[in-house]
């Protein structure tokens, strides 16, 4: 449940996952369009979950199963990863692989001088910068209510003076919501203040946890990339299917269920899955029918997504 993948990562090549949150959804937000579904269990405290030698362990029998090793270690939790409170001591632990590792964070945290000095021990860190607008950052973002939105972002911005390793930001775009030229060129200063690497576009690809999502089109698109590359912005779109060619292990069970938690899997990705484990349908009907994952659609296209029960 610790480690999955490989995946294929648009961002990371090929990036084996690092799921440090125990169980259910744990998140200081309950984003409209996370492809985990809606937050069960907000929070903001951060507690432990795993200990870093268990993370550790466990990604190295996972690494050992490998035939390459991966691009990227990276933290993509079932919530926020910085809640974890062992997080520093884990990534230490984990860069005696000698493989970079990466976080992917909200940012929501990044007030705690903590979460920034731990943050700062990976070697690359995206931070979500969704909106520069306090009323959409909320209706977009859903945020804990002792969240506060000028804090985010004063955490962002001292983030970014601190922080020496490879940093970049996301926009999810989101139809309706944050896509119109005001805010977007809001959303660019902002991201231009934090001087990333890169700023990463990108729009739904998976079932989100609202059925009203819906992807923004591709005029709002273009605009976007224009008001980004016109602040300065080195921006780089997210929108294709980062491709089948998933990691496995030889466990097939085990594989889909630790991937399904926080990256639903296409249908095509599944098939291959499958095969690569040598393994049939028998496998995913069992887990079908034994209510551990569901199977859903989004325009156009079946994904096998992790379902807790209540």
């Amino acid at each position: 449940m610790i480690s999955f993948g490989p995946v294929p990562s648009r961002r990371l090549g090929n990036s084996l996952g690092i799921n440090n949150i125990l169980s259910q959804k744990v998140c200081s937000y309950s984003c409209i369009y996370c492809q985990v579904g809606l937050t069960r269990k907000y929070n903001v405290n951060r507690q432990k979950f795993y200990e870093p030698d268990k993370i550790f362990e466990e990604v190295q029998k996972h690494l050992e199963k490998l035939l390459e090793k991966p691009d990227y270690l990276t933290f993509v939790a079932n919530g926020e990863p910085t809640l974890d409170e062992n997080l520093g001591k884990s990534i230490e632990q984990l860069k005696k692989f000698g493989i970079p590792v990466a976080v992917i964070t909200n940012a929501s945290l990044l007030s705690d001088s903590l979460v920034q000095k731990e943050l700062c021990l990976a070697d690359w860190v995206s931070v979500k910068v969704d909106a520069n607008d306090e009323m959409v950052w909320r209706k977009i973002n859903r945020p804990f209510h002792s969240l506060r939105f000028e804090q985010y972002k004063e955490g962002l911005l001292n983030f970014s003076l601190l922080y020496k390793g490879k940093l970049v930001t996301e926009t999810m775009l989101v139809k309706g919501i944050n896509d119109n030229p005001e805010l977007l060129l809001k959303n660019a200063l902002l991201i231009q203040e934090i001087n990333p690497l890169i700023a990463y576009i990108s729009a739904p690809i998976r079932p989100p946890a609202l059925s009203f999502v819906e992807k923004t089109d591709e005029e709002a698109i273009n605009r976007a990339y224009q008001i980004y590359t016109e602040a300065g912005l080195a921006v780089e779109l997210l929108l294709a299917f980062e491709g089948v060619n998933t990691g496995y292990t030889g466990n097939a069970i085990e594989d889909i269920v630790n991937i399904c938690t926080v990256h639903p899997i296409r249908e095509d990705t599944m098939q291959e899955l499958l095969k690569k484990d040598h393994a049939d349908f028998t496998t995913l009907d069992i887990l079908l029918q034994g209510n551990c994952i569901k199977k859903v659609c989004y325009n156009g296209k079946s994904f096998y997504v992790r379902q807790f029960n209540s």
